[in-house]
């Protein structure tokens, strides 16, 4: 399909087009508030925690570079995009549902086969749970975001990509901000399950929809392009071979994502820990945990409060962005973003037991996720050749997924290393992750002032 050929979005169907990253947003989102309690509760410690956490990179770093390249070679009635969206979607429904439940399913399990299973069974079916569910997510986002460039002319990728960022910050405002809402309006609280359960609808009802509105013209492969085996040595080659520009936006994602996902794994942690001043549960009785309920209850809904907030700025921000970066250019924008961001996380750092002011912290660095969600890979769209997408998007994801290591494996080492006293046990340092976060994101804004952008006409 040749660009000039494709026809210009509506309002309209782009809301239709990104619908489908609302659900998986609010299917991760869910995945973010709700690991953290979940592992905690059947034994988990920070590093432990940080461990299941290499979920997200490990997948997105193999699945997302792989199923881009497949996605690209595919050809059937349905499209080569849409069969790996709506697929990656029912399948993470399935382990949404699973992971909230895993204690019950490896007890049912037990009793059942007559099987004694370790003390920790629960928690490595958590574990493996996670691992499915973001391997899932992957195989949906990369071919999601390779989608655009297939079916929206050039001019709009900035824009389009400003609506996915609008999708994940309203799907992520409506998965934290519906346990709060139901607390503080009707005072009813709602179940781990059932939010969860709630994720897995949304994800794969919105894939649906999506897949049925946006429509793909058939890809026809080359009897050379069947034949071919995909070889991700040569495809990095290719892919920094694109421009000088391509390795620069690479490293600008590397720092950012090292500092973004300092926050956003650890974020609830901090905030029942830190803010609230929960000490560690993961090795007390029973009955000391049932004791620190109300308070491990009030900082789990707090977190969901901040958010909701980062999130529904996210949403707010998200058009201006666009807008901003089409008159200003997509670097500038996105270095004042991620500035602001930065300068967020050092707040949070400071002030951990000012509930209102880091609830307000939070709503700043939602501008900096706006940016974060949008720019980059409209950045990294004008660089790309057509009938590649999926392989460049899925490769581009190596930069994101990557620095995850990091965050999952050293800054949880830090944290657990840097233990206190207190009544009760012992407590981490949480808030250094954000000290951590915000000197990458300086440096990933530093990074991206230095990259040269082409001027797409529209």
């Amino acid at each position: 399909m040749e660009e000039n050929t494709l026809k210009k979005f509506s309002t309209a169907k782009f809301l239709s087009f990104a619908l489908g990253f609302f659900g998986l947003q609010f299917a991760w989102q869910m995945r973010i508030i709700l690991s953290g309690p979940v592992t905690e509760d059947l034994g988990a410690s920070p590093l432990l925690f940080g461990l299941i956490w290499l979920a997200g990179p490990f997948t997105g770093m193999v699945v997302q570079p792989v199923i881009g390249a497949f996605s690209d070679r595919t050809s059937s009635p349905f499209g080569r995009r849409r069969p790996y969206l709506l697929g990656g979607a029912l399948l993470s429904a399935v382990a949404l549902w699973a992971l909230p439940n895993s204690e019950l399913i490896t007890n049912f399990i037990s009793s059942t086969l007559h099987i004694k299973f370790p003390e920790l069974a629960a928690l490595f079916f958590a574990a493996v749970m996670i691992w499915i569910l973001d391997a899932c997510v992957n195989i949906a986002q990369g071919p999601y975001r390779a989608l655009i460039p297939d079916v929206v002319p050039p001019e709009q990728h900035s824009i389009a990509n400003s609506y996915i960022s609008l999708a994940i910050g309203l799907g992520s405002v409506v998965a934290a901000g519906t346990a709060p809402f139901l607390k503080w309006a009707f005072n009813y609280q709602m179940s781990i399950n059932a939010q969860f359960i709630m994720a897995a609808l949304a994800f794969s009802l919105g894939m649906i929809w999506t897949c049925l509105c946006i429509k793909e013209h058939r890809y026809v492969p080359k009897t050379d392009e069947k034949k071919e085996k995909f070889n991700i040595v040569k495809a990095l080659k290719e892919f920094f071979a694109l421009s000088p520009e391509v390795g620069k936006i690479c490293w600008m994602q590397f720092f950012t994502w090292i500092g973004n996902m300092c926050m956003m794994i650890y974020f609830t942690q901090y905030c029942v820990h830190t803010v609230f001043g929960v000490p560690d549960l993961s090795d007390v009785s029973e009955v000391v945990k049932a004791s620190y309920d109300p308070a491990v209850l009030a900082g789990t809904n707090f977190s969901s409060v901040c958010f909701a907030i980062f999130n529904l700025v996210c949403f707010l921000v998200a058009i201006p962005i666009g807008v901003l970066s089409v008159k200003y250019g997509n670097k500038k924008v996105h270095i004042i973003s991620m500035l602001s961001m930065a300068l967020a996380f050092l707040g949070m750092a400071v002030f951990t037991t000012n509930v209102k002011l880091v609830a307000l912290l939070m709503a700043i660095s939602g501008i900096g996720w706006a940016s974060i969600c949008a720019l980059p890979f409209a950045m990294l769209s004008q660089f790309i050749k057509p009938g590649t997408e999926g392989s460049v998007m899925g490769l581009f994801n190596i930069f994101i997924a990557g620095p995850q290591v990091f965050v999952c494996t050293l800054v949880s080492w830090i944290i657990n290393k840097c233990s206190f006293n207190v009544i009760g046990g012992i407590n981490y340092h949480w808030e250094y992750t954000f000290f951590i976060g915000a000197l990458c994101l300086i440096t990933a804004a530093l990074i991206a002032s230095r990259v040269k952008e082409k001027t797409v006409e529209g």
